[in-house]
């Protein structure tokens, strides 16, 4: 009879306990695979400026022909910036347009942030000034707006998402969880000592 009624006692705190070891061991494989998932959307994304850099200099025939190339006296930012009818700057907008002071911190920003994505360095001023420039592109398209000022549909799907939004998000996390730690020289880059003493740099 004693035995039985220390049974209970002796079983009984180790109970909750179970559920929470369960938990954890199901957990770890998560964490332990964020680093690399991290990595993938980062190298993708670097990808991704690379290609539009390589794309408006070289003219590859997709967005940008070769007649239209960099390189062949084209300007990366006349073609968009241009063309702008909606929004609060489109005026201001259209005056860069072509400038040549637009065209090379454009194409500037489209290499540095391809590259420090791809070697995942320097990924917290990557966002800054991916912010700055995607922000700037998703003013120019202005998607709240359903028609532009010459009366012509804008065709746009969402008033405030589009891929613009999509990617400055995406270079905020990257920085902030340190995407360049794996599969990149995130810890080198920030063991340099010019790095070590300016944080801003990571």
């Amino acid at each position: 009879m004693s035995v039985q009624d220390r049974g209970p006692s002796l079983t009984t705190p180790f109970l909750p306990d179970q559920p929470r070891t369960r938990t954890t061991e199901q957990a770890r494989p998560a964490s332990s695979a964020r680093g690399p998932a991290l990595a993938v959307l980062r190298i993708v994304m670097g990808l991704t400026f690379l290609w539009a850099f390589f794309d408006k200099t070289f003219g590859l025939g997709y967005s940008t022909s070769s007649a239209q190339a960099w390189i062949s006296g084209g300007s990366p930012t006349n073609g968009f910036l241009g063309h702008v009818q909606v929004g609060p700057m489109q005026s201001m907008l259209r005056d860069w347009a072509g400038a040549g002071w637009a065209d090379w911190l454009f194409m500037l920003a489209l290499l540095g942030l391809g590259v420090a994505l791809l070697l995942g360095v320097a990924l917290r001023p990557a966002a800054v000034a991916g912010t700055v420039l995607l922000a700037l592109m998703w003013i120019a398209e202005w998607p709240l707006a359903r028609s532009t000022s010459a009366g012509t549909a804008t065709s746009s799907t969402n008033p405030l998402i589009d891929y613009h939004l999509v990617y400055l998000v995406v270079l905020i996390v990257l920085a902030a969880f340190a995407a360049g730690d794996t599969w990149g020289l995130g810890r080198r880059w920030a063991d340099l000592g010019l790095v070590r003493r300016n944080r801003w740099m990571h």
